[in-house]
């Protein structure tokens, strides 16, 4: 009886299993709490990229992006000085569009006042002074002019700018080529067709993985400078982060000047010193010949010149990563490895880069995923010229300098697919620190 009434008592005591009606009701007024910033979240991350995949599967140009209309220019012709005297009104028509016609196209304005008007235009009406023109269906590329003639009064003479107290309104049905649903994968026929895409692409990997490695190489060499105490190490910090705080235009202003061919710091070194008969032009030569064992070979030098500006420029954020995390590492275990006779290198190899390993992760994937993006550094140093042209300088190039948005938007496409299942692979695959 004892261990009844005992066994019933532990089980009332027991907490209930599940999620109660009170739980239910919690969850769905914080989730109804949370909907705005799920919703504003959604439209900044989502919205953009979907407009670029909507973007990508049509033929739009720069000139798409505003809708075909009809453009109007009114003005008054002639010069009355009394009232009975001759004017026109004269509005000047055109389609703004060079391939796309406008249907049902329609011109209305309101008179000014004391201007009477005389003979009408053929499919144009005076009701209420408000005048009413139907222009029908029109061309790509059309122009046209329409005069209304009258007479004055001197309510009009008393005007100080009679043709510009009322803007014409011109409606029309024109198709646009950004809404409708039409829908086509030439863009991306035109991409994986082209000649130079699969060399650009090519050097988009080239420049990514030895940018990134080149950073990530620096930043480790630095953290383990500086996590040592020694006078002056504060200072040293702070100009380690040089590079990365300052502006991406000055810093590469700066790299142009020292590697001019004519008048760069670096070309007369060079020059003074014999190790090279003339200047060389970093940022414009394409590569340089050599010979290894009898073997013909091409060195990139300007794609190589932008790697070591990618790895200088941004190695200080891996710096600063990777020296907090070794910090972080208990130091008994470098002393009980010193005991034990183990070298620097020992030490470094065995005891702080299995702690690194999770950061150097997140950091190449990081840095890989900013450098594949990387613009603005390539564009300052050579504008995508030497051999240099990376996937999102295409993308610039086919949007803008040939004004093709839709190729252009499916070069982006072909980048964030690259990306995610980039980032996929190697969230799947990439190493972890030990004990995590």
């Amino acid at each position: 009886m004892t261990a009844v009434d005992t066994a019933g008592r532990s089980r009332s005591a027991m907490p209930p299993k599940g999620v109660g009606p009170m739980q239910r009701r919690e969850a769905r007024l914080a989730y109804l709490m949370l909907a705005p910033t799920f919703a504003i979240i959604i439209a900044i991350v989502l919205g953009p990229l979907l407009a670029n995949f909507w973007i990508s599967v049509k033929p739009v140009g720069l000139a798409d992006l505003r809708p075909p209309e009809v453009l109007v220019n009114e003005r008054v012709r002639g010069k009355p000085e009394a009232a009975g005297d001759e004017a026109k009104l004269e509005y000047r028509l055109r389609n703004s569009s060079q391939d796309k016609p406008i249907r049902n196209v329609v011109l209305t304005d309101r008179l000014p006042d004391g201007f009477v008007p005389g003979a009408l235009p053929e499919g144009c009406t005076v009701s209420a002074h408000v005048l009413t023109c139907s222009i029908g269906d029109v061309d790509p590329k059309w122009r046209d002019s329409l005069a209304i003639p009258g007479k004055v009064e001197a309510a009009f003479l008393d005007l100080e700018r009679p043709g510009r107290l009322n803007e014409a309104v011109v409606t029309g049905d024109a198709d646009n080529i950004l809404t409708n649903f039409d829908f086509t994968l030439d863009n991306f026929r035109k991409v994986f067709d082209a000649s130079e895409f699969w060399s650009v692409l090519r050097v988009t990997f080239y420049y990514t993985i030895f940018g990134t490695g080149g950073a990530l190489v620096l930043g480790l060499f630095a953290a383990q400078l500086l996590n040592t105490s020694f006078k002056g190490r504060g200072l040293l910090r702070g100009l380690f982060l040089f590079p990365y705080v300052s502006p991406v235009i000055a810093v590469a202003f700066t790299w142009v000047v020292l590697f001019d061919p004519f008048s760069g710091t670096l070309n007369a070194l060079l020059t003074t010193m014999g190790v090279s008969e003339s200047p060389i032009n970093f940022f414009g030569q394409r590569s340089v010949e050599f010979s290894l064992f009898g073997l013909p070979l091409e060195f990139p030098l300007a794609l190589t010149t932008v790697i070591a500006f990618e790895a200088w420029r941004y190695f200080p954020l891996s710096f600063l990563f990777i020296l907090a995390r070794m910090q972080s590492v208990n130091t008994d275990m470098y002393e009980a490895a010193e005991m034990d006779g183990a070298t620097p290198f020992q030490q470094f190899w065995y005891i702080s880069l299995p702690q690194l390993m999770g950061i150097l992760s997140v950091l190449f994937l990081l840095r890989f995923i900013w450098t594949f993006n990387k613009f603005d550094d390539i564009f300052l140093l050579t504008g995508g010229n030497a051999g240099t042209r990376t996937l999102t300088v295409d993308v610039y190039e086919q949007g803008f300098a040939l004004s093709n948005l839709g190729a252009g938007a499916a070069v982006a496409v072909v980048v964030f697919v690259v990306l995610v299942t980039f980032a996929t692979l190697f969230l799947h695959f990439s190493p972890k620190e030990e004990g995590l």
